[in-house]
């Protein structure tokens, strides 16, 4: 690969990022070699009430490619279901699909995430009325603190290989069957504000990156977005198959992560109570935290602007400011995962409670 061709494919991967932050445009991320296999692990169990999970998967970056770890998620409103993100080959490129909500699970390229997502719909769980319902045959439910749950044996016909992308060489060989092209065509919901939040942590941390982890992440799956330390996330037992390092992989002199290279966030309203007052409640609460968050991202960026004057006064060496690159890394990383978290907290509490009707 050329220096030029190179340097487009990190642009258009930079670009994608921040574009699919702001907005649900589908807008695809172009790379010429495919993602590595999927790791083999467990599944964390469901949190609570409400969460549904979303699959693990490797997205792109400026290292190359990423583990983005499980997790479970609280569905933006009732009905929705969630589409996994994948990898496609076409017209000589593996391109990148983001996930959404939706009431129908569409095509995510028959890829078998496991845990219910076995290459076409899902089989882990259904919502009836306001309330999801677990099929405890391929998901972990504690039934102790959540009783709305069913077993349901699923036939599990797809070959279980570990590929994470469709077409090309060695890839899934899968098309979309008439529901998930109606599925496209239906209302979508981009991946909500957690899950960029999780995303971008996983960017931030050198540890996902398959160069780093070869194909086996350490945090493979976590009970929360963000919650890469808790003691309920779960490692990778192994690596799906043989790694295969990328070459020629573009390293721009600079690809530390800082507040400054935080992209955006959507900010959404929080899910319908039916309630006037608790909505207008509920929208004052997320906004105060995200007012707050945003400060502290400003506050942060400013200081490490002020870090990198200071480093120019000096005139550095190069080891002082890798030192400096390093703590401001680990800075924005755990000031990501803390809004995650933050985020997390707030939309369990406001989640609707059927039985309290």
């Amino acid at each position: 690969m050329t220096s030029h061709r190179a340097a487009r494919l990190l642009l258009l991967a930079f670009l994608v990022l921040v574009m699919s932050s702001g907005s649900f445009a589908g807008v695809f991320i172009s790379v010429n070699f495919g993602p590595p296999a999927l790791p083999v692990y467990e599944q964390p169990p469901c949190p609570q009430e409400g969460y549904i999970w979303t699959p693990g998967y490797w997205a792109y970056g400026a290292y190359g490619y990423y583990w983005v770890p499980g997790t479970w998620v609280l569905a933006p409103r009732p009905g929705f279901l969630w589409t996994p993100a994948w990898w496609g080959w076409d017209r000589g490129a593996f391109i990148f699909h983001e996930g959404y909500w939706g009431p129908t699970v569409g095509f995510y390229g028959g890829i078998a995430y496991g845990f219910g997502y076995f290459g076409h719909g899902y089989e882990g769980g259904r919502w009836d009325g306001n309330r999801f319902y677990y099929n405890r045959s391929v998901t972990n439910v504690n039934v102790t603190n959540i009783r709305n749950v069913y077993n349901t044996t699923v036939i599990n016909n797809t070959t279980v290989n570990r590929v994470s992308y469709n077409g090309g060489n060695g890839g899934i060989e899968a098309r979309p069957t008439e529901v998930e092209e109606r599925a496209t065509r239906e209302q979508h919901i981009a991946p909500t504000s957690v899950q960029m939040h999780h995303a971008q942590a996983a960017l931030a941390d050198p540890g996902f990156r398959a160069s780093a982890n070869h194909g086996r992440p350490s945090v493979a799956a976590t009970p929360r977005a963000g919650a890469f330390n808790d003691r309920a996330a779960v490692p990778a037992r192994e690596a799906g198959g043989a790694y295969k390092p990328e070459n020629n992989v573009p390293r721009p002199p600079n690809t530390t992560f800082h507040a400054s290279d935080l992209p955006a966030h959507t900010h959404p309203a929080p899910q319908s109570t039916e309630n006037t007052k608790l909505d207008q409640k509920y929208q004052k609460q997320q906004e105060q935290l995200y007012t707050r968050q945003e400060q502290e991202s400003q506050k942060l960026q400013q200081q490490q602007d002020r870090d990198h004057q200071r480093l120019d006064r000096q005139k550095a060496s190069d080891a002082q400011r890798q030192t400096v690159e390093q703590k401001h890394e680990q800075q924005t990383l755990q000031m990501e995962q803390r809004h995650t978290q933050q985020l997390d907290h707030l939309q369990a509490k406001q989640q609707p409670n059927p039985r309290r009707k």
